[in-house]
């Protein structure tokens, strides 16, 4: 086995419900110890302690999201030490998500441009599948201080043309350095940024008009909101033919029928508001032929990522899909 890599087949004409990709996030496990180290900086041994309870649910592959091992900043010897940790349990590490590191944050435009090029060519170099991002700024304080962080207002994109045009921009000069390099770039849908809303998502991917950069239409990102919010089913609907990667995860939500207050609760895939059992055969329907990213806020993240994955893999078709239904916008 290769430390890049596992024996996952990537040729979507072969994936049944059994091979389709299907990783974890590592949203269980902390970014910085109690003493203070950063999992970036972490010791062998504890990579080697992640990488066993993600072989021990069950998981075969897992994202690296830059809030817990930046790519872009892993020196080469201490890259191939982790992969080859990850490989030693039969994990493969296909994509990336760059977050909170908005290619329009006033006044880090151009350094967080910058680092996505960077995080490009690490995820090439690494041997990844794909490239994920969004325009999704730092918490705020208030989110920083709130149990759950989507209770609290955090930033938001201005209603301005000139931004707006920056943002595409920005996106369009990072997706052809990930078409130089062969992957994919996924814009996660995300609150209150230009990629917040069904017809603003859309719109967004079409404007940048590159076939490499589609979305990763995060839909429980928008439904867990203590606000008025779209309705999933139309959400899905809209995004789920420009989408090339897909986080998954869901929330219990309750609200008022004229709109005065609502709340959500993370929970399993198969017991929240969204039912992705619909999600799935529509998103096979429509060519979807994508990695799936199990994310779980609170509890036993992990474990309940597990569970999420035994869910999925009993919604995927049980045989391998006409090559022609592949991707394509």
């Amino acid at each position: 086995m290769s430390p890049r890599t596992n024996d996952q087949d990537w040729d979507p004409a072969t994936w049944s419900s059994e091979t389709w990709p299907i990783a974890t996030c590592l949203h269980g496990f902390a970014p910085i110890d109690s003493r203070g180290v950063p999992l970036h900086d972490a010791a062998p041994e504890v990579w080697d302690d992640l990488f066993t309870q993600i072989e021990d649910v069950g998981f075969t592959l897992a994202e690296m999201a830059d809030s817990h091992i930046r790519p872009a900043d892993l020196e080469a010897t201490r890259r191939d030490e982790l992969l080859s940790i990850a490989a030693s349990h039969g994990v493969g590490i296909p994509s990336v998500h760059l977050q909170r590191r908005s290619v329009i944050q006033p006044g880090h435009e151009d350094e967080n441009l910058a680092y996505a090029h960077r995080t490009i060519d690490g995820a090439a170099e690494w041997g990844m599948q794909v490239f994920s991002t969004g325009l999704h700024q730092p918490f705020s304080e208030a989110q920083r201080r709130a149990l759950w962080f989507w209770t609290a207002d955090g930033p938001k994109d201005p209603a301005d043309p000139d931004v707006w045009n920056r943002a595409v921009a920005s996106i369009r000069e990072l997706g052809k350095h990930a078409a130089d390099v062969g992957l994919p770039l996924a814009l996660e849908m995300y609150e209150d940024t230009y990629l917040g809303t069904a017809e603003s998502a859309v719109r967004f991917v079409e404007d940048v008009g590159l076939d490499n950069v589609g979305l990763n239409p995060d839909v429980a990102n928008l439904i867990r909101l203590h606000r008025p919010v779209e309705n999933w089913r139309e959400v899905f609907e809209a995004t789920l033919p420009y989408a090339n990667y897909l986080h998954v995860k869901n929330y219990t939500r309750d609200e008022a029928g004229d709109g005065s207050w609502a709340t959500s609760v993370p929970s399993t895939m198969e017991t929240g508001l969204i039912n992705y059992r619909q999600v799935f055969r529509e998103a096979v329907r429509v060519g979807f032929r994508g990695i799936i990213m199990t994310e779980q806020y609170g509890g036993d993240s992990l474990g309940v990522c597990a569970t999420n994955q035994t869910y999925i893999r009993g919604l995927l078709p049980t045989v391998p899909q006409p090559a022609e239904a592949s991707t394509a916008r």
